[in-house]
């Protein structure tokens, strides 16, 4: 089974993306970045369902960190936003995420993008 982290500082948004996508792929909440950090040492995921607005390290810097580390290149990374931001997406792609989700998200969304990304 495919591993997908989910990096969120929203309560409710981790919930609901366990709940949708636990039956089909190992899910792994992060209520934020430093943490999900720290456990990709022991796990590497499939796909990283990324906040980017999150106090402590936005989804912006945990990229940036992410794709500075070799053993991380290659994760594919979704930015997870509320907010309809033309130049977070420009950046974001610039960085090297591979698309956006808006939140809040639904069920079929959800698992559209999961399976656009990933491999099963």
């Amino acid at each position: 089974m495919k591993t997908v982290f989910v990096v969120d500082d929203n309560t409710v948004n981790l919930v609901t993306a366990d709940e949708k996508l636990s039956d089909s792929y190992n899910v792994f909440t992060f209520a934020c970045a430093s943490t999900m950090l720290e456990f990709l040492n022991d796990i590497k995921p499939d796909l990283i369902l990324l906040d980017i607005m999150m106090p402590g390290i936005d989804g912006f810097e945990t990229l940036k960190r992410l794709k500075a580390d070799k053993r991380h290149t290659e994760i594919p990374i979704i930015f997870m936003t509320g907010k309809n931001e033309i130049d977070f997406e420009s950046f974001g792609y610039k960085m090297g995420v591979i698309d956006y989700l808006s939140k809040p998200f639904c069920e079929p969304v959800l698992n559209k993008f999961i399976n656009m990304y990933i491999k099963r």
